[in-house]
C-alpha cells in the first residue's frame, strides 16, 4: 500500500452512503471520485452479506478491505497488506477475519426462540429472494445476494414486546440482537467497532499512525462511531438524526444520505 495519505473511511452503506430508498451513490460520486484520487481507502462496514457489498463495490470502483454483517468478517483482498494477516482464514480472493459466529447457528437459535416464545419471528432465511426483494425494495437478484448469510440473521418482528423477547431469548442462548435501520438483527458477539480496529491496526502496521473517520446513521452503527477519531452521523430520510447516538465530538452531517455523507467528508478531509 501507498503512505502518500493517512486517512481512512470506514463507512455504513444503506441510509448512509446509499440513498435509503433507491440505493443511488450519485451525489457522493464526486467525494468518493477525490478519496479514490488521492488513495484515501473506503472501507465498507454493513449489515449486508459479502456477497452484497462485493457488488456494491464493484459498483464503487472500490478495492479496499470490507466488513460484513455488522461485523461478522472482516475481508481483506489476497495481497493488500505486505505481510501476512493474524488470524486471517483464505476465503477465495480474500484473507477473512471471522468475528461472528456461524450462520447454522443463528438459524437454530432463531427457531428454538421462536418456539419458546410462540411469536412471530421471521427471519431471512425464512423467505424467498422474492419476499426479502419487497421487504428491502430490492430487485430478485439482490434478494437473493441478501440471503447469502454467514455471520448475521435479520428478523422482522411485530412488536415491541416481540423484540424484547428476542432480546432476552438470545441472551440466555450467549447470542444478542442488533437494531439496524430496517430490521432487528440476530448475531453472535461481534460489531462492527470490534472489525474496525482490527482493520486499523493493520493500516496502522503499514502506514504508520492513521485517521479515522466513521459514518453511520443508525444505532448499529455506534460502535464504528466509538472505534474513530472522527465520527459522522448522517441524516433520515426526514431530516431527523438518530436519538440513540450520542458521542462527545459526534458530527452532524448537514444532510440524509450520500448527500450528507459527501458533505461531511470534504469538510473533514478536505476532498
Amino acid at each position: 500500500m501507498s503512505r502518500t495519505s493517512s486517512w481512512v473511511v470506514f463507512t455504513d452503506l444503506d441510509g448512509t452512503l446509499l440513498d435509503h430508498s433507491s440505493y443511488s451513490f450519485e451525489a457522493a460520486r464526486p467525494a468518493l471520485e477525490a478519496l479514490l484520487a488521492r488513495r484515501i481507502p473506503v472501507v465498507i462496514c454493513s449489515s449486508k452479506t459479502r456477497a452484497e457489498v462485493e457488488d456494491v463495490r464493484t459498483r464503487l470502483d472500490n478495492n479496499d478491505p470490507f466488513i460484513v454483517e455488522n461485523g461478522g468478517a472482516a475481508l481483506v483482498p489476497a495481497g493488500y497488506f505486505p505481510f501476512p494477516i493474524p488470524d486471517g482464514r483464505e476465503s477465495g480472493l480474500h484473507v477473512a477475519i471471522e468475528f461472528g459466529v456461524p450462520y447454522a447457528r443463528l438459524r437454530q437459535a432463531l427457531v428454538r426462540i421462536r418456539a419458546d416464545l410462540g411469536a412471530e419471528l421471521r427471519g431471512f432465511g425464512d423467505m424467498t429472494a422474492d419476499e426479502v426483494a419487497r421487504l428491502c425494495n430490492f430487485s430478485r437478484r439482490e434478494g437473493e445476494l441478501a440471503r447469502r448469510r454467514e455471520y448475521d440473521e435479520p428478523v422482522v418482528v411485530e412488536s415491541a414486546a416481540a423484540a424484547r423477547g428476542l432480546t432476552a431469548a438470545a441472551a440466555r442462548l450467549g447470542l444478542r440482537t442488533i437494531r439496524g435501520a430496517r430490521f432487528l438483527h440476530l448475531t453472535g458477539n461481534n460489531d462492527k467497532g470490534r472489525a474496525v480496529r482490527a482493520l486499523r491496526a493493520l493500516y496502522e502496521r503499514d502506514r504508520g499512525p492513521v485517521r479515522t473517520v466513521g459514518i453511520g446513521d443508525s444505532p448499529n452503527d455506534l460502535p464504528l462511531l466509538e472505534a474513530v477519531d472522527a465520527a459522522v452521523l448522517v441524516q433520515k430520510p426526514d431530516g431527523a438524526y438518530d436519538p440513540e447516538i450520542k458521542l462527545p465530538g459526534l458530527v452532524r452531517a448537514p444532510g440524509p444520505g450520500p448527500a450528507g455523507w459527501s458533505a461531511a467528508v470534504r469538510e473533514l478531509i478536505g476532498v
